[in-house]
């Protein structure tokens, strides 16, 4: 009963008013930008991949490192769990509406890391960003409040879509796969958190550089694979997917709301374009340029939501497992896709291990975030406290309620999305002189303190 009366919450925060802040917000940055993601996707994805392979600059992460937690942060449960919650609750045309908030998504994201490189700070040798230093920064004390607001709910945040939600989804496959009690993994993966996250930024970043490459590289190697053996299904996916996100049935409010609002939600909660979150990671390169750091954010977004999210769906709507729409479902749909090629017993244990090492690596990520805003909000000082409740917390999402943890969750989101959405407008035409280089906007300002 709690789970639901969360979940129906959540559906009226994520409404089309919310829908029509991301889309009218992300278009516009798109178009302060130029479409940066169209005009110059080639390039940026050649200039991430290239730049990813520079070394690391003083006082901060590397590029690599930078993009893999921030992928950390995005390529998680969201790809896998969250995919399929949009497939159930939204049918197959939420993830049409998953690919729209991902072009959408990297306008947004590219503004989002350009500013916070504009705006960022060096402190004790580290470099600090994020939408609350923008605010400082950019706007001044006059709007001072949209960073607190934006700290307290980016804090809120770190718990359920960065903590809660990841334990939870993977406290589900581990119980059934491999029959380990949900207490018991819950408090064996709040005691690995704690101790990576006690090495701070650096830590996280060495981690996920070593994660993220070989879960993704796994999964998609896993999904192609399911999708090739059941390829003659392949044109019938894509043509549901179309049909439920554009079809004259779809388009009444009883279809295309659901699939708009779930596809919407869900890509967001996949690759966090809006809420301010992985600029976080990004601003903490030592060196580099806003613009080139941008052209991550795009890669980053294109590589979670429009590769591996998409080879999720695929995945299982080729396999032909019976999806019951209308209830939420998690990553057990992928485990049934996967066992019906490589037999459930293995793809049991493959779930186990990929949802293990996504969920780690996302918590990391978020703990991040979450630690960043409580040290904006506290000068620093609260940031050991911040991380023994966040361990914590792990384990606590391994015994509650999954309904309920998703829709706090989402409400969470929607809350960190505001503040930042805000700012971001305000400093939109900051954007546009960056990116078309114009004098004294070619690079990020690093402010002493």
């Amino acid at each position: 009963m709690e789970g639901r009366f969360f979940i129906e919450l959540s559906r009226a925060v994520w409404g089309m008013p919310m829908v029509a802040v991301l889309m009218a917000g992300g278009l516009w940055l798109s178009w302060c930008s130029g479409f940066v993601q169209i005009r110059r996707f080639g390039a940026a994805m050649k200039s991430a991949l290239g730049g990813m392979l520079r070394p690391r600059g003083a006082g901060g992460l590397s590029p690599f490192e930078a993009v893999c937690t921030a992928l950390a942060g995005t390529v998680g449960t969201g790809n896998i769990a969250g995919v399929m919650i949009a497939l159930t609750l939204g049918g197959p045309g939420a993830v049409f509406w998953m690919w729209v908030s991902a072009f959408i998504g990297m306008g947004t994201k590219y503004a989002e890391i350009v500013l916070a490189m504009r705006y960022r700070e060096r402190r004790g040798g580290a470099y600090l960003g994020g939408m609350m230093y923008c605010v400082k920064n950019g706007l001044g004390r006059p709007f001072l409040w949209l960073a607190v607001l934006f700290c307290v709910f980016g804090t809120a945040a770190s718990f359920g879509i960065g903590n809660l939600m990841q334990i939870g989804s993977i406290t589900r496959v581990t119980g059934g796969a491999l029959g380990i009690p949900a207490p018991l993994m819950g408090a064996a993966m709040a005691a690995a958190v704690y101790l990576a996250i006690r090495g701070g930024a650096e830590s996280r970043g060495r981690i996920a550089s070593l994660l993220v490459p070989l879960m993704a590289g796994l999964y998609v190697a896993a999904a192609l694979t399911v999708i090739g053996l059941n390829i003659d299904r392949l044109p019938g996916a894509i043509g549901d997917i179309f049909r439920g996100a554009l079809s004259p049935r779809a388009a009444l409010w009883g279809g295309a709301g659901e699939a708009v609002s779930w596809g919407f939600k869900r890509g967001l909660f996949s690759n966090e374009a809006g809420m301010g979150s992985s600029p976080m990671a990004h601003a903490s390169v030592g060196g580099g340029s806003p613009v080139e750091q941008g052209y991550m954010g795009i890669f980053e977004v294109f590589a979670d939501t429009l590769v591996l999210c998409t080879l999720t769906a695929l995945m299982v709507l080729c396999s032909g497992v019976p999806i019951v729409y209308g209830s939420a479902g998690g990553a057990e749909y992928c485990a049934l896709a996967l066992g019906s090629v490589f037999g459930q017993r293995l793809s049991g244990l493959f779930m186990a291990a990929a949802m293990g090492l996504f969920a780690f690596s996302s918590i990391l990520g978020w703990s991040l975030y979450g630690e960043r805003c409580v040290g904006f909000l506290s000068g620093g000082r609260g940031v050991g406290v911040y991380r023994a409740i966040f361990s914590a917390v792990t384990f606590l999402g391994s015994v509650v309620g999954f309904e309920a943890v998703i829709g706090i969750s989402d409400i969470a989101n929607a809350l960190m999305i505001l503040p930042n959405m805000a700012s971001l407008i305000l400093l939109s035409p900051e954007v546009r002189k960056i990116t078309r280089g114009s004098p004294g906007g070619t690079g990020a300002v690093s402010y002493e303190n």
